[in-house]
């Protein structure tokens, strides 16, 4: 077993590591190392839904992602209540070990934000959505607080699209851009559980020239973190 264990073959079991820190007097160093091994039990059970696969690749390979939301919060962005939140109201009901699956992928993609060199992630997220009570107000809050905290990380621009534009380039629904490293960018859409990847070259084309054009009618990144710390002052 020892032996499997150092050609990591299996995986060691918390009683073992105990007793092996007890027995060789490592003194809380083999034991420490329990967090680290249930943190790669749990990754490791993550799975996505088959018609999800594709684009979580793509999206894992990106240096730029870039998405336009109308009315949710980017599944990157989402704290694990909200994510839970969002699945506990789907219909048709999903059991709870679907939701605990989806959740805690969900949560697994978001490790990309603090990877190094992490993607240059934009986002622009309609007014409507971010104060729209998800979950309750104390999950609403949470998602705010979290929303500041990634708006200020140097890799993420965050911006607000308020509700008092009287245009609005984004009318035909959300959609995402995918930039993988050496290779022409990509888009996906997804409404009603109906999913596609965008690859033909004037599509592609057509949705970046809107994505520009809704950058540029929504608040600045600036702009729309203060409006993001006045709604969470709200409650």
């Amino acid at each position: 077993m020892i032996s499997s264990l150092e050609r990591g073959r299996r995986t060691p079991q918390p009683e073992f590591l105990d007793a092996a820190d007890e027995l060789l007097g490592a003194e809380g160093l083999l034991k420490a190392a329990k967090e680290d091994v249930a943190r790669a039990k749990a990754k490791a059970r993550v799975k996505h839904p088959a018609w999800f696969r594709d684009y979580a690749r793509l999206e894992g390979e990106a240096v730029q992602i870039d998405f336009y939301n109308n009315h949710d919060i980017p599944g990157l962005f989402q704290t694990e209540r909200r994510a839970w939140a969002l699945y506990e109201m789907r219909k048709p009901v999903l059991d709870d070990e679907t939701i605990e699956q989806r959740v805690a992928s969900r949560l697994g993609r978001q490790g990309i934000l603090t990877r190094w060199p992490p993607p240059m992630v934009t986002a622009v997220i309609e007014e409507a959505a971010l104060r729209r009570p998800i979950g309750g107000w104390e999950v609403q809050k949470e998602q705010l607080e979290q929303l500041l905290q990634l708006g200020r990380l140097r890799s993420v621009e965050l911006q607000v699209m308020p509700m008092d534009r009287a245009e609005h380039a984004g009318m035909g629904g959300p959609f995402i851009l995918l930039t993988p490293k050496g290779k022409p960018q990509l888009g996906y859409v997804e409404v009603q559980n109906i999913t596609r990847l965008v690859t033909e070259a004037e599509e592609v084309r057509i949705l970046a020239a809107r994505y520009g054009s809704i950058r540029a009618q929504a608040l600045t990144p600036r702009e729309s973190l203060a409006l993001v710390e006045r709604m969470q002052r709200e409650r």
